[in-house]
């Protein structure tokens, strides 16, 4: 942060931080990985399962290729969970998904 304000002093320049809570889909693993994988397809045309499938084991991810498999098992229709069960999955606190605001504006020192 020092080193943020620093450089809006500096250039004279106002600056806008959001912050994200910890739990974001920004942060979200498996959103990552979705991310990566559409990087490596480059828009290609994904018309068959087979095709999917190996630029999800050819991409990689820090080095290493992922472990891919074909689900093919259909889930039951109208499965809910209780409330209790809902709400081990969800962060303790309560904030917004919208992310924290921040704003940075130089303070002119001297003539």
């Amino acid at each position: 942060m020092k080193r943020i304000v620093e450089f809006s002093h500096q250039y004279k320049i106002n600056i806008r931080l959001a912050y994200y809570p910890p739990y974001h889909s920004k942060y979200n693993p498996i959103e990552r990985t979705w991310a990566v994988l559409e990087n490596h397809w480059n828009g290609s045309i994904l018309d068959e399962i087979d095709t999917a499938l190996k630029f999800a084991q050819s991409m990689t991810w820090k080095g290493k290729n992922p472990v891919v498999k074909l689900i093919t098992k259909t889930y039951d229709k109208g499965v809910t969970l209780t409330k209790k069960a809902m709400s081990k999955g969800r962060p303790k606190n309560k904030l917004s998904h919208r992310p924290t605001k921040l704003f940075l504006k130089p303070i002119y020192i001297g003539a």
